[in-house]
């Protein structure tokens, strides 16, 4: 699971095996791939429950606003969803980790996550308002089925814009986090710094101390 960020932007993610980092993928659609995924990254699957889904809301890069008592379709104040729109969530996410992948790899997208992508992002998104003291706020009326359009058509502009070629895998072996590397030489290799980064200079000194043995 994941928890806002507050000063840096990006996520603090929590493995299963109790260690956590920060990762910023640099795009709103690319943050909902850490909560689990197809094949083997179903391991990491967190968005069980409405809850979970008004949770990851809450810890995106989406201004604050969205938590709320979720349920059945019931919430108090921001953001209703139900049972079937977790499910919606997991079968987009699914489409994204392979639509992103497949951006990755220079692959065709695939016809039926292609229709997903774009039957989520059909629907109406989620309605930010002005506030009468400058504020930003989110419309009443919010729904999973919102949430997911914001999603969807946030990587639609993703892979249809400028930064499209910048979508990258982490460069760990073991690793599989992808991001859109926005920085301005263009050349992000890691996942995080705090985590893959630091994994691979610590291999790499290693290295040089045992060469240095020799």
């Amino acid at each position: 699971m994941s928890e806002k960020a507050t000063d840096t932007p990006g996520l603090v993610l929590r493995h299963p095996d109790g260690s956590s980092f920060r990762f910023d993928p640099g795009a709103l659609c690319l943050e909902l791939l850490p909560t689990g995924g197809p094949g083997p990254l179903a391991y990491f699957e967190v968005l069980n429950e409405p809850a979970d889904l008004v949770r990851w809301a809450e810890e995106s890069r989406l201004p604050d606003g969205l938590a709320a008592v979720a349920g059945d379709g019931l919430a108090v104040d921001g953001l209703a969803v139900s049972r079937a729109e977790v499910a919606d969530a997991r079968a987009l996410r699914d489409a994204l980790w392979r639509l992103a992948e497949g951006y990755v790899r220079g692959a065709p997208p695939g016809p039926d996550d292609l229709a997903t992508l774009n039957d989520a992002a059909a629907h109406p998104p989620l309605t930010a308002r002005l506030t009468a003291d400058g504020g930003r706020a989110w419309a009443a009326g919010g729904t999973g089925t919102g949430l997911l359009s914001t999603v969807a058509r946030d990587a639609v502009d993703l892979f249809t814009g400028a930064h499209a070629h910048r979508i990258r895998a982490c460069g760990a072996h073991d690793c599989r986090l992808l991001f859109v590397d926005t920085s301005r030489p263009g050349k992000r290799r890691w996942c995080s710094m705090e985590r893959c980064g630091n994994r691979a200079k610590v291999r790499a000194h290693r290295v040089r101390l045992t060469a240095g043995d020799e």
